[in-house]
């Protein structure tokens, strides 16, 4: 983790987001007027680590140094940021090694079992689900990756390329767009979550329509387990029995450590805009995302924020005259209160490729209502796709907690799963005597249903147990509202050890029973991350 690495927030520490003033005044309206508290110093939080001596023994590879086994430790989950902001960190790791090779990896995994000691591994830390978070009695090494980035072969003819598995997204991109290829793989954590992390939580990138999701993409690798070397041979397509890639996929350590990565990669693309279409209603919007995304004509991205979300975007946004403009513009063609904003990706190799597939999608939103505004909004939104989330940050500056809850369901549940999480956001704030702001987007849309993604804004609350409070309740709230109304837990975040509870209203009894067993065969003496999937260790 690089030292501009900001140790209790979003990313580097030298970018610095402000909310515009149109922001705080929404925003105090919506939910009310905040309460900006004091951070924690990085000096109080490091009197906490010291005050808990490391419990491992002396290894040549292993840092014990206070610092670096905080910035070890966290996540992004807001029970993280609760802890680090407030300064009550509770337990973090032992220590924190840094291998560069798989032969490291599998000298530190010999050396764990050999002294009891449990094994977390660590990519990017961009986790929201609890991954990184300490548990059990034993001893805790974190396994850092982020030496091993490296890009070790290209096969141009079968686009297949080999990584390190610790390798960060734009290193993973330049490395590939220098040899004109690009995996096309972009969560909004893009800038510092690894491959890696991406295959054993089930990784769902902005563009995966066009590229696919990381299951799509891992075509085999490298598996260090606390007992051997796993390696999995690539082909195109197998009969032969169960699929192997699918127990390493979504495992999220607990079967081991990956090492390497192969992934399917294909030439980069030679032309890519993103256009904005507005939409007069929800009804309106939501029917023509599902024809396109049914009729499968390529597009890259469908991306469709409700009236909610499309209000608070065009408020926070600031730049009140353009905004006033464009109102007025919409209004002239019938987008008036309740519209909803689609964000569509056309990506391909050539222009008329481009063209083709916008006549075709145009097609379908004229028939619903839409309007497009061209790639004004569009190209705003790329520029920004990885720099909103720092938002977060001037969030919390000025007062306000932001978490999020995703999932993922068929087309006929899609309108009940979105008021029925809304519904839950809002009601567990009440509880409390506290408004929420709640909105939601489709970030993912395809032939079957779509993920539903929604957003909660409310006030963190003057003191860490009353924040922690507000925060466990909303989230309780809306994971029963996602399983009862027939949504996964989790569409793109992981399950880690905040979503464990609900897993098995989803698998079954007979299915985790099915997953308890494969962790036992690859880790049978407990080494490897406790409490992520199987919820087995609790914080």
């Amino acid at each position: 983790m690089t030292p501009s690495r900001r140790w209790n927030g979003w990313g580097d520490a030298r970018v610095q987001e402000a909310l515009k003033p149109e922001a705080h005044a929404f925003l105090a309206q919506a939910v009310g007027q905040p309460q900006p508290l004091p951070d924690a110093t990085l000096a109080e939080a490091l009197a906490q680590v010291e005050a808990q001596p490391t419990r491992l023994p002396r290894h040549p590879l292993v840092d014990t140094r206070a610092e670096t086994r905080l910035r070890a430790s966290f996540g992004q989950s807001m029970h993280d940021w609760l802890r680090l902001r407030f300064g009550v960190l509770g337990r973090v790791t032992d220590g924190v090694a840094f291998p560069g090779s798989a032969a490291e990896v599998r000298m530190l995994l010999t050396w764990a079992c050999e002294h009891g000691v449990q094994v977390l591994p660590l990519g990017g830390a961009t986790s929201v689900a609890g991954h990184l978070t300490p548990v059990g009695a034993a001893p805790v090494l974190t396994l850092d990756m982020g030496r091993m980035m490296r890009l070790l072969d290209l096969d141009p003819v079968a686009q297949l390329a080999r990584f390190e598995a610790g390798v960060a997204g734009p290193d993973l991109e330049a490395q590939l767009r220098a040899r004109g290829f690009t995996l096309g793989h972009f969560p909004q954590s893009f800038e510092l979550s690894t491959l890696g992390g991406w295959v054993v939580t089930r990784s769902s990138g902005q563009q995966s329509a066009r590229y696919g999701r990381i299951e799509q993409l891992f075509a085999g690798g490298t598996l260090q387990t606390p007992e051997r070397e796993w390696t999995l041979p690539t082909f195109p397509a197998s009969a032969a029995g169960p699929d192997l890639r699918e127990w390493v996929l979504g495992s999220e350590g607990r079967i081991g450590v990956l090492t390497e990565a192969i992934v399917r990669v294909t030439r980069a693309p030679a032309q890519e805009r993103f256009v904005g279409v507005f939409f007069p209603d929800w009804a309106s919007a939501a029917a023509a995302v599902r024809r396109i995304g049914q009729a499968k004509l390529g597009l890259s991205m469908l991306r469709l924020a409700n009236p909610a979300e499309t209000h608070t975007t065009l408020t926070m946004a600031g730049h009140a005259s353009a905004i006033a403009w464009l109102e007025r513009w919409l209004s002239l063609r019938g987008i008036g209160d309740g519209k909803c904003l689609l964000f569509a990706g056309f990506t391909g190799d050539s222009a008329g490729a481009l063209r083709a597939m916008r006549r075709a999608a145009a097609g379908v939103w004229r028939e619903h209502g839409g309007v497009s505004t061209g790639t004004i909004l569009g190209s705003r939104w790329a520029e920004r796709r990885f720099a909103n989330v720092y938002l977060r940050n001037a969030l919390w500056d000025a007062g306000y907690a932001v978490d999020t809850m995703e999932t993922a369901c068929d087309w006929p549940r899609v309108d009940a799963m979105v008021q029925a999480m809304e519904s839950a956001g809002r009601a567990a704030l009440a509880q409390h005597g506290e408004r929420t702001h709640c909105y939601t987007h489709l970030s993912h849309v395809y032939a079957q249903g779509s993920s539903v993604y929604s957003t909660f804004v409310y006030r963190i609350g003057p003191d860490y147990d009353t924040a922690l409070a507000r925060w466990q309740s909303l989230k309780t709230a809306v994971g029963d509202a996602i399983v009862a109304h027939g949504g996964t837990i989790t569409h793109q975040h992981g399950v880690g050890k905040d979503h464990a509870r609900w897993l098995a209203a989803e698998k079954g009894a007979t299915g985790m029973s099915a997953i308890a067993a494969m962790v036992r065969e690859f880790d049978p003496h407990g080494v490897m991350a406790r409490g992520n999937l199987l919820g087995d260790e609790v914080a």
